[in-house]
């Protein structure tokens, strides 16, 4: 912190301090005689304020409030002052990692040893895996890894860029961004009702068949390069399998031809952040190997 900004912050408490203080003394009682029927002549629906002293327990409470404050201060510090007890939020967090890492080093470390897909057989590693993923990785995915509405399901066999221990682990290393563009513009309405009914038709799903047949075509000129003539996909691009009939974006409150249709009309966009920079190295490798175990089965 700069020293303007540590002595703005010294200003302002003690003005705010020196204001209580003062607020104290110019509120107890207003100057006048003692009789205890003095009024301060304030009225309000002909209620008249009478000129007491505010009570005893709460004065001292006030007091009490200040007082603590100002030790308060003293002891953990304000701005760059230290305080006596040499206490910050930063040394805190390193004491606490420090003891963590002497703690569970060696246990992290043991475990990085192993192949993510054996940790799948090691119960230990397979509930410390969980805990960081529900720590770090829930919020998105979910507690049960079943994802939500353009976040991936875990827990089955479909993988944007490959479900193998190391391409899980890769992910969780590089982190991952998937963009695909809007074609509304290139294609039109009639192009974008023509390729949607012939994703309708890779997947199995009831379509129409003149469409799709125009659809294929437009297909094999503009999306097979990401995912594949077949439409099966392409993990080195994240490119999802058109053909499974799992849909990253599958909006319950539409149904299968909108979603396809509004995919295509407005792209999309999906963003996963890189972990080894936040958990470590180590932790990604339990955290991989807890993925790995949703879709292949702890023993």
């Amino acid at each position: 912190m700069s020293t303007f900004w540590s002595a703005y912050i010294f200003a302002l408490t003690g003005i705010t301090i020196l204001g209580l203080v003062a607020l104290i003394f110019l509120t107890r009682r207003m100057p006048g005689s003692s009789d205890p029927e003095e009024t301060t002549g304030h009225s309000f629906d002909g209620i008249e304020e009478y000129n007491k002293p505010m009570p005893k327990w709460w004065l001292n409470m006030f007091w009490i409030t200040i007082f603590f404050g100002i030790g308060y201060l003293a002891w953990y510090g304000i701005g760059n002052y230290k305080g006596l007890g040499n206490w910050s939020s930063a040394g805190q967090l390193a004491a606490e990692t420090a003891a963590h890492e002497e703690r569970y080093g060696e246990i992290f470390e043991r475990f990085a040893q192993i192949p993510v897909e054996e940790l799948k057989d090691n119960p230990q590693a397979v509930r410390m895996g969980q805990q960081i993923f529900i720590n770090n990785c829930a919020l998105c995915h979910g507690q049960t890894a079943q994802g939500y509405y353009g976040f991936p399901n875990l827990t089955d066999d479909d993988w944007l860029y490959g479900g193998s221990g190391e391409q899980i682990k890769t992910s969780l290393i590089q982190g991952r961004r998937g963009q695909m563009p809007a074609w509304k513009d290139t294609l039109g309405s009639t192009g974008v009702a023509a390729v949607t009914e012939y994703v309708l038709e890779l997947s199995g799903n009831e379509h129409n068949a003149e469409l799709a047949a125009n659809g294929e075509v437009i297909y094999s000129q503009m999306c097979s390069a990401c995912h594949g003539p077949d439409g099966t996909g392409n993990i080195a691009l994240g490119a999802p399998n058109l053909t499974d009939n799992i849909w990253l974006y599958d909006n319950p409150e539409l149904d299968l031809k909108q979603d396809i249709t509004l995919t295509l009309n407005n792209g999309r966009a999906g963003n996963m952040p890189a972990w080894e920079d936040i958990l470590g190295s180590e932790k990604v490798h339990l955290l991989a190997g807890y993925v790995y175990s949703l879709s292949h089965g702890a023993r």
